[in-house]
């Protein structure tokens, strides 16, 4: 499962098409109606209507708008008959055309219905534009700083990591992020480290024994494992998640029906990788940067969890109250800042190479041509791509003209490095609980 909705494009958003939710409490169900692009302001609804409505899950919703009833005006009159919240800016209209995008039907609601029932108007949407003009200003770490600020009763005194109270890496850890960022680098220098390790070493054999890696005969040894099986890059890479990943706590109230963290790592990681392969040789990508910044897309996430606890259930239920916008403004909108923003910072304060740190900070936006833009294309097209198949969450989208010639790639080179990830997903699924199953050792 995933959470995420296909958005409406060019004439459906200018069609004047309202947004169709259903939420619910103790006392029963309720609909509200919003313009598409509004993010629901769940502070707004329940100030507004005295309760402490939730949005319904995904199944829920599509199990309750495909009821065979709804294709008749007399189904259609019953459903509209529900307490109903609607925003403001739609109240005068004289018909109604309402997407709900779970499902995704549309209905067609003359205005008079409404007042049938129990109807409500408040202010109840935000548009992208109201989010951006209240955020602050500032370089990246002033924008942290703020948000941290405004949440909690820190005062900034010291470093900011320090304040935080964010972990270090361990010895090991620091080691191998030395080695990430050193060319010279190489299976010499990373077999000592890895067998200090006793922990990292049975990870490193364990994965190399997978049968993800399909390798003739018995691995013997860990240089075997490293040198024969996994080769250096990898190593690194799946140490490096692995390390990051048991840094933080995964939050405990997380959106429901949201895709699990690990396997849209590991998916995104596995997509970038493949395509950076296909890409022309005079593009000059390192397949093996592109898979670490697939594995740490998302790393943010853990570290707004970590920075406001206290928070994270109220953005966890924006987030399923608003499938079709995504989560960067969601998270500017509940704490000032984005996943992309803070984790970025971290992966920059931990020295991990700049290639990662900027395709983790610009991954959502697919007209950046500054340094290293070529990382941030790819983990942008990846979790497009995976989006579609129900593998990453975030609304469906079309890839923005322009990007995979940008890569030097073709639709139909694209479309094979996404089938080649979808025939593999049994062995993916392997790879994704090695390391959830870390997580818990």
């Amino acid at each position: 499962m995933a959470i995420g909705v296909r958005s409406l494009e060019g004439d459906a958003q200018c069609d004047g098409v309202a947004r169709l939710l259903l939420m619910h409490d103790g006392d029963g169900k309720v609909l509200v109606l919003l313009p598409w692009e509004g993010l629901l302001n769940l502070e707004a609804i329940w100030k507004g209507s005295g309760r402490q409505l939730q949005p319904a899950r995904s199944e829920d919703a599509v199990r309750f708008f495909s009821q065979p009833g709804l294709n008749q005006d007399a189904g259609l009159r019953k459903l509209f008959s529900l307490p109903l919240y609607i925003d403001l800016s739609l109240q005068s209209r004289v018909e109604f055309k309402a997407y709900e995008p779970h499902s995704g039907r549309t209905f067609r609601v003359p205005g008079a219905w409404l007042s049938e029932g129990h109807m409500e108007a408040h202010s109840l949407a935000l548009t992208r534009a109201d989010i951006d003009a209240v955020q602050p200003d500032g370089d990246d770490r002033a924008v942290i700083t703020r948000a941290v600020e405004k949440f909690t009763a820190l005062r900034i005194r010291q470093r900011l990591e320090d304040t935080l109270g964010l972990p270090s890496f361990s010895p090991t850890t620091q080691k191998i992020l030395m080695m990430r960022c050193d060319p010279e680098a190489g299976v010499d220098t990373l077999v000592p480290v890895v067998r200090l390790d006793p922990s990292l070493s049975a990870q490193v054999m364990s994965w190399a024994s997978s049968s993800y890696y399909a390798v003739p005969g018995k691995v013997h040894s860990l240089e075997d494992a490293i040198i024969r099986v996994l080769g250096f890059d990898l190593v690194i890479n799946l140490a490096l998640g692995v390390a990051l990943g048991k840094t933080l706590q995964m939050p405990n109230d997380t959106p429901r029906g949201a895709t699990d963290y690990w396997q849209q790592a590991v998916y995104t990681a596995t997509l970038a990788e493949r395509l950076c392969r296909k890409m022309p040789v005079t593009e000059k990508l390192r397949p093996g940067l592109a898979y670490l910044a697939g594995l740490l897309h998302n790393f943010g996430y853990l570290v707004l969890a970590h920075l406001f606890p206290p928070h994270f259930s109220l953005l966890s239920r924006y987030i399923e109250a608003n499938p079709h916008i995504g989560t960067e403004y969601i998270e500017k909108q509940v704490l000032n800042v984005t996943r992309e923003l803070v984790g970025s910072w971290l992966l920059e304060s931990w020295a991990v190479p700049a290639e990662v740190c900027v395709a983790v900070r610009r991954q959502h936006e697919a007209d950046y041509d500054g340094e290293h833009c070529g990382y941030a294309r790819l983990v942008h097209m990846s979790n497009r791509l995976l989006r579609e198949q129900g593998l990453s969450d975030g609304p469906i989208e079309n890839i923005p003209a322009g990007l995979t010639e940008s890569l030097g790639l073709s639709r139909g080179v694209v479309n094979e490095a996404m089938e080649h990830v979808l025939e593999s997903r049994e062995l993916l699924g392997e790879v994704t609980q090695m390391f959830s199953g870390q997580r818990a050792s």
